[in-house]
């Protein structure tokens, strides 16, 4: 009764009236009381009213009202999507929408999108399995907007956000959305900041869903639609972008790059290249950010490789660490030239790190090389300086790969760049850790008692160099934390038996910083008297200790 005889009179009515105002209050009452599945078998005869309506009736709320209906009725049972497939609800509202824009020439591109959008809402409720369906609706968007320069109207652009966000929300897995095609090209469309508005959207769901993006053309396809975040889309970069936001992007870009990941060593190379060739054109303000995480991803790469033979097929394409090095080594040389110096040469560093670990020395040599050339030519910042000679000796100290002129090489250098140091104690610091390199316990060659000593004496020169100066500049002769630092060292050396520090080398540093202490021209120094106390108490707790190491300490006398 409904479809034969109510409705079409209805309509008919409507459409005769001619008044817009009442036009679009009878159709949206139309669509509101009668149940869904009537608007479901009447689609037909419903939609076929629309385009007879007056043309300046705001069509797309009623229509976009409609498909909500019929969205949530889709929603609320899977029983009823049968009905859906039975009378082709989407091809007929597809059809409808194209004719309403045709009949409409100067609707203007919100209510276009509007429209599209609801429609794409429908369709990833009544057919999520027809990925083809969502392709289409924003094909015929793309068509729509094609011709168009990129949109200036705010509540434009919110729409297509809108309408990009419905598939992500929908299948939670910005893989699904990467099938889509016209996806990328419906952005091409959004303004520079909503195009990063967007991108920040496909991070965050990827985040959220922990979604494995685990091959190179997806990651190409997915690097595509965040570009606006990787690059500036405008040729000039906005000075007035705000410096917390734009780390919070660049951070969530860092993020992304961690997440992707394949367990196929061949594929993750070729992710880790496509990464790479999208982030090196991101600019000197980016690159900081972006650099690290992909580093990191190829260290990782490294290790997992690293107990393998080389190509075991004797393949020429496949990965190896020597391989993944040489594009690490120009990826963090990008660094150098922004200048980001002590970042790059933290990176160069862990580089050598990892190539020590796959027992390859040329290569752990070289990023050596380019982290001392960086010392020397780029940080010139003196606290810079001293936290980079640290992270030197440090990585050093750890390495094995090394023959003993490489060895020498660097090591040789490393002392010479701590004692050039511009704050006496800073150089004190620097030259007692260089008594390290000379001594490393699990390297039976690299155990060499005289250097260790010459390093801690030179150290305690320069102690002393220290407290002359401040007795001349200041008339007090400061703390004697450095001498209680340097005892330590002479401590640990002790008891992993070297030979060259005697227990009378001891006793008399002891006798020293006692003499320090009590002179009238030092200064008072809690801190330093409690070392002290704490450093005597280490070892007369030694002493009670018995065994080889009490046997030991019994000839100092505390």
């Amino acid at each position: 009764m409904y479809k034969e005889t109510v409705l079409p009179r209805v309509l008919e009515q409507v459409v005769n009236c001619k008044d817009e105002i009442a036009q679009y209050y009878l159709m949206d009452c139309i669509i509101q009381v009668f149940p869904d599945e009537y608007h479901l078998q009447t689609l037909d005869v419903l939609l076929g009213a629309f385009p007879q309506l007056q043309p300046t009736v705001d069509i797309k709320t009623v229509l976009s009202r409609l498909m909500e209906r019929l969205s949530n009725y889709a929603a609320s049972s899977a029983d009823v999507l049968p009905e859906f497939l039975q009378v082709e609800a989407f091809s007929k509202l597809n059809n409808a929408i194209g004719k309403v824009i045709e009949a409409q020439p100067d609707m203007p591109i919100l209510g276009v999108i509007t429209l599209y959008s609801s429609l794409l809402t429908f369709t990833l409720h009544v057919h999520p399995d027809r990925l083809d369906y969502a392709d289409q609706v924003l094909g015929a968007c793309v068509k729509k907007l094609s011709g168009k320069e990129k949109l200036e109207d705010k509540k434009a652009t919110k729409q297509i956000v809108a309408l990009l966000s419905a598939p992500l929300d929908k299948y939670n897995d910005i893989v699904t959305a990467l099938k889509l095609s016209n996806y990328p090209r419906v952005m091409e469309y959004l303004d520079s900041e909503t195009n990063k508005v967007m991108a920040t959207v496909i991070i965050q769901s990827i985040m959220k869903n922990k979604t494995r993006i685990s091959t190179a053309d997806r990651v190409e396809a997915l690097f595509e639609l965040i570009k606006g975040l990787i690059k500036d889309l405008d040729d000039a970069f906005h000075d007035e972008v705000d410096e917390d936001d734009f780390k919070e992007e660049q951070n969530s870009v860092a993020r992304l790059i961690q997440l992707l990941h394949s367990d196929d060593p061949e594929e993750m190379f070729k992710i880790i290249c496509t990464v790479r060739k999208h982030i090196l054109g991101g600019g000197p303000k980016r690159l900081p950010f972006t650099v690290p995480p992909l580093v990191f991803s190829s260290l990782k790469l490294v290790r997992q490789l690293q107990g393998q033979e080389e190509n075991p097929f004797g393949e020429e394409e496949s990965t190896t660490p020597k391989k993944i090095f040489q594009v690490l080594n120009q990826t963090v040389e990008t660094l150098s030239n922004i200048p980001a110096p002590e970042l790059a040469l933290q990176l160069f560093l862990q580089c050598a790190e990892a190539a020590n670990d796959c027992d390859l020395e040329p290569v752990a040599y070289e990023f050596f090389t380019q982290a001392y050339i960086l010392y020397e030519e780029e940080i010139s910042d003196s606290r810079a300086q001293v936290t980079a000679i640290h992270l030197i000796i440090g990585t050093l100290q750890r390495m094995h790969v090394f023959g003993v002129e490489n060895r020498d090489t660097l090591t040789h250098k490393a002392t010479g760049y701590s004692a050039k140091l511009l704050k006496k104690p800073d150089q004190c610091r620097a030259v007692y850790a260089c008594s390290h390199l000379f001594w490393v316990d699990d390297q039976d060659n690299v155990k060499d008692g005289e250097r260790v000593l010459l390093c801690l004496k030179r150290a305690l020169r320069i102690a002393n160099a220290a407290q002359q100066m401040s007795n001349a500049a200041r008339g007090s002769a400061g703390s004697v934390t450095l001498f209680v630092e340097i005892l330590n060292k002479y401590l640990y050396f002790f008891e992993k038996g070297n030979p060259q520090i005697t227990v009378a080398a001891i006793q008399s540093l002891i006798e020293l910083i006692t003499t320090e202490m009590h002179s009238d021209s030092s200064t008072l120094d809690p801190a330093a008297d409690a070392f002290f106390a704490s450093t005597l108490r280490y070892m007369e707790f030694q002493k009670q200790k018995g065994g080889a190491i009490g046997e030991k300490y019994e000839p100092i006398k505390v």
